[in-house]
């Protein structure tokens, strides 16, 4: 075989190798969806390999659809769900009111593990984050111009994130991304109906600060008691409230003689 056939044989190795490495990269969470990705020169840095091997690498990659290249905004991680199947399951649970209580338990499970291989796994970078995330939560909240229930939900939901992603388990990470939609709304309801109670917004912050300091304290089976125990009061408040709303239904019916 001559030199030449060699090297057209070696060069598509090489693209895939370094394709490879890159999607290592994304599934890691080191390389998020959406996010720029570094610069030619610090990828060949970091790879290890030549330019012409990155550009195959990257031309690989765009053509299964997982990095996409823009005019004036350079390469970046495309979306890795399929909104075409995603959307239609996720109108669906999201029109039936029943699904919110759905949604806390499947929470309950997939968070309190998350917070559980956080608290084993999570990097200094990781703890950084999170402490970040929980005084950006804790801020808003004693901020009394911040008090828009929509933006205290994103900043909820954004601390809880921070902690599934410390998890380093991409398969749980990335199922917890697909319903994040729906998980905000479980927040939203949360934050509009229990912020306003006073006992209630305790017991949450209570909740949240000893998740926090679980997870920070490198402590597995405390947060995951501390995950579940705060997504199940939540279920259990929202259910009460839902039940006293009823009761005041049938109470005014009985008033106006509907029955």
């Amino acid at each position: 075989m001559s030199d030449s056939s060699s090297n057209k044989q070696s060069k598509p190795q090489v693209a895939d190798h370094v394709a490879e490495r890159i999607e290592r990269l994304i599934v890691d969470g080191v390389l998020k969806v959406g996010q720029a990705l570094p610069s030619e020169r610090r990828l060949v840095e970091k790879l290890g390999c030549s330019r012409t091997a990155l550009r195959e690498g990257l031309r690989v990659l765009r053509g299964k659809g997982i990095i996409e290249t823009e005019h004036g905004r350079g390469s970046y991680v495309a979306s890795l769900s399929s909104s075409d199947n995603v959307t239609p399951l996720m109108h669906l649970f999201s029109s039936q009111p029943r699904t919110l209580f759905d949604l806390l338990e499947v929470r309950a499970l997939l968070e309190g593990e998350s917070a559980r291989l956080a608290a084993l796994r999570a990097t200094d970078v990781d703890r950084m984050i999170i402490k970040r995330r929980f005084d950006e939560m804790v801020g808003s909240q004693e901020d009394s111009n911040r008090h828009d229930p929509r933006v205290q939900a994103q900043l909820d939901h954004a601390f809880h994130r921070s902690i599934s992603e410390a998890s380093h388990n991409p398969v749980l990470v990335h199922t917890l991304q697909t319903l994040s939609e729906l998980t905000l709304s479980t927040v939203f309801a949360s934050v509009n109906n229990l912020y306003c109670r006073p006992p209630q917004k305790r017991q949450i912050d209570r909740q949240h600060s000893k998740l926090y300091h679980a997870v920070m304290e490198q402590l597995p089976e405390q947060a995951q008691r501390a995950a579940r125990e705060h997504i199940h009061s939540i279920r259990d408040n929202l259910r009460e409230i839902e039940q006293e709303e009823q009761r005041l239904v049938r109470a005014t019916m009985r008033m106006e003689g509907w029955s």
